[in-house]
């Protein structure tokens, strides 16, 4: 019986976490599976913030809340959520690396959608976000593309996203953790921050306050 109940339990949190995803606006089409979560993820509703014309948001993923069941995981997939706006201008897309607790990059990924890490994200299209209009209560779910990068604990890994100067981005609204249910973190500076190298330091002015617009972190 305990092997039962067990199975059971693992079903159900599977089950619970993918339903939070599904009944979220996905932008592209569902994996075939139900995906994994590397790291506890945003749970429950979201808030908003706007005004992101030329800023960066920045999201650490802590290597200490990874979970350790994903140590064969091949790939990782990034979900970010959009509250508000018609199009946002996406400047640049990248994952830094550094070592656990460390702020020294490692490492430089592309992060990627559709192949192009400066996509534009038609809000309005029912294409890529069905439920219309976009909102607090009903936010735009982004599957980016899958990094090939299998996550460690010891490592640290910097998301940063950067809205260029244009007018679209005044008025997008990143899609934020309402409440503190969640491992990620992040922070936003004004600029463009994805253009670091290795060798290079992360940005100061982390405060360890909510994620922006990065919900999820999956293997597919």
């Amino acid at each position: 019986m305990k092997d039962i109940k067990l199975t059971t339990r693992i079903v159900l949190i599977f089950a619970f976490a993918f339903a939070s995803l599904a009944n979220t606006s996905v932008a592209q089409e569902r994996p075939a599976t139900a995906p994994i979560n590397l790291v506890a993820g945003v749970g429950g509703p979201v808030s908003s913030s706007t005004q992101w014309e030329n800023y960066s948001a920045l999201n650490l993923i802590a290597g200490a809340f990874i979970f350790p069941a994903v140590s064969s995981v091949k790939t990782t997939v990034l979900y970010i959520g959009f509250t508000a706006g018609t199009e946002a201008d996406i400047g640049n897309m990248v994952l830094y690396t550094t070592k656990r607790g460390n702020y020294k990059i490692s490492a430089v990924t592309p992060v990627k959608l559709k192949g192009v890490s400066n996509p534009i994200i038609s809000l309005t299209n029912k294409k890529v976000c069905p439920t219309q209009p976009i909102s607090v209560s009903n936010p735009c779910v982004i599957r980016l593309d899958p990094i090939t990068l299998s996550p460690t604990t010891l490592s640290d890994y910097y998301f940063v996203m950067y809205l260029g100067s244009n007018s679209n981005n005044a008025s997008v609204g990143a899609a934020n953790a309402q409440y503190p249910i969640t491992s990620l973190t992040g922070w936003y500076l004004s600029n463009d921050q994805t253009q670091l190298k290795v060798g290079n330091s992360i940005p100061s002015g982390y405060n360890g306050t909510h994620p922006y617009f990065l919900l999820y972190v999956m293997n597919n």
